[in-house]
């Protein structure tokens, strides 16, 4: 089981470093890996989060200021990686920067790519090395606001700890540099920008080159990842009736409603079921078996892409994955844990289905008769009309600011000459 191996490395190694972070909250057992039943929720807007003003901005430790779009709360940081505006500069220079791979050919951002809303396009990333890993690359569009981090770990809680697994992690090798932690520090010295950023961004510290402030400040920077300025936020927040077109008005109707139980898994603020932010209650761990396989009728999903059955070993987890943003959907295809829907309309196709079959070859199967399939994956129709209503409302959640933002675009690309 490849992601298990990786996982418990990563908390050892974030431990030794000193930078695994305690949680503020605490995760709900209760809820588990299962799957919920929330309550019937308004059309407008989306339930799920706290009251917020117009442009919530909030003074923070070292002068740092949130600047969040309406309706989005502020984030929640680990007490012991304060935010500062140095700490993210230095973070962005980090993750756009390819010394961060063994062999100096990928970056943090050459698998989350900003004009894909942090994705890749791919239906599995590729590592430095031209090993395929075993998911298709999450966004990280509001990744502050997940109570957990990667489609099916629910070990990992922490940007500071999960940013080691891409780094040094082995099976499968994204970045590479594992047993090369001294050569990062050296070449991190060795750049001027960083003689700079380092101090600046660790002011109290003799030697602020470690790797726990490389992670530190990776994580302030994707908690800068923040979208909230769709079509959907502006008609919603920010007084614009025309934001949001008749069809996509509808298609948010047709979301929201009880007979296609969108909404349970995907919904407040961050279209999600499991969040947090700071002040919000403990942390919820949700993952949920959608039917998108069921080989040889028994629930089974193929070896290597088994969700949280890898981590946990048990059969109930088989096939149980964490329900992603919707935000910026429309660009972050193909979609699934695995890649293996490549358009909106054919994911549409297999939830109306209530699971997907697969025909023939080694995954053969009725998703729908799947043993493990969670309850809330019942199926429904659509007319024509309401099929491109839907897709309109899904649209409507692309944030273009955010895909071009130059506060969080590659430092770097005047220096190459881009």
């Amino acid at each position: 089981m490849r992601r298990t191996s990786a996982s418990r490395w990563a908390i050892v190694m974030c431990c030794a470093l000193g930078a695994c972070q305690p949680s503020r909250g605490t995760v709900d057992a209760s809820h588990g890996h299962h799957d919920h039943d929330h309550g019937e929720i308004p059309v407008e807007p989306l339930d799920g989060g706290p009251e917020i003003d117009a442009a919530a901005i909030d003074a923070g430790p070292q002068g740092w200021v949130w600047r969040l779009p309406r309706g989005l709360p502020v984030p929640r940081v680990p007490e012991d990686n304060p935010m500062s505006a140095s700490k993210v500069e230095l973070g962005r220079h980090l993750f756009y920067d390819t010394r961060l791979s063994g062999n100096r050919t990928q970056s943090c951002a050459s698998c989350h790519e900003q004009a894909r809303a942090f994705t890749d396009g791919r239906a599995f990333s590729i590592g430095s090395t031209g090993e395929r890993t075993p998911r298709s690359s999450m966004t990280l569009a509001n990744v502050a606001y997940a109570t957990t981090l990667t489609w099916a770990n629910p070990l990992l809680l922490e940007l500071e700890a999960q940013a080691l697994v891409p780094l040094f992690g082995r099976e499968p090798v994204e970045l590479g540099l594992a047993g090369m932690e001294r050569e990062l520090l050296e070449r991190l010295r060795a750049e001027a920008r960083y003689r700079e950023l380092f101090p600046l961004a660790f002011p109290d510290e003799s030697d602020p080159f470690t790797v726990a402030n490389v992670t530190r400040a990776l994580a302030a920077f994707q908690r800068t990842l923040v979208s909230g300025r769709s079509a959907y936020d502006r008609f919603l927040y920010g007084g614009e009736p025309d934001a949001l077109s008749e069809s996509a008005r509808r298609g948010l109707a047709l979301f929201s409603s009880e007979r296609l139980e969108c909404f349970h898994c995907h919904q407040g603020f961050n279209f999600a079921d499991a969040v947090m932010w700071e002040g919000s209650g403990s942390r919820e761990v949700r993952f949920h078996n959608t039917g998108l396989y069921n080989v040889g009728g028994t629930g089974a999903y193929p070896e290597g892409g088994t969700g949280v059955h890898e981590i946990s070993g048990r059969a109930d987890d088989m096939g149980r994955f964490r329900a992603p943003t919707l935000r910026n959907i429309a660009v972050t295809a193909p979609y699934m844990h695995d890649g293996s829907i490549a358009t909106l309309d054919e994911v549409i196709d297999h939830y109306a289905a209530g699971g997907r079959t697969i025909a023939e070859g080694p995954y053969a199967g009725v998703g729908s008769a799947s043993p493990l399939k969670s309850g809330l994956v019942v199926g429904f129709e659509l007319t024509p009309d309401e099929r491109r209503d839907l897709i309109a409302f899904l649209e409507s959640l692309t944030d273009e600011s955010f895909l071009t933002d130059p506060a969080l675009a590659d430092p770097w690309s005047t220096s190459r000459g881009e």
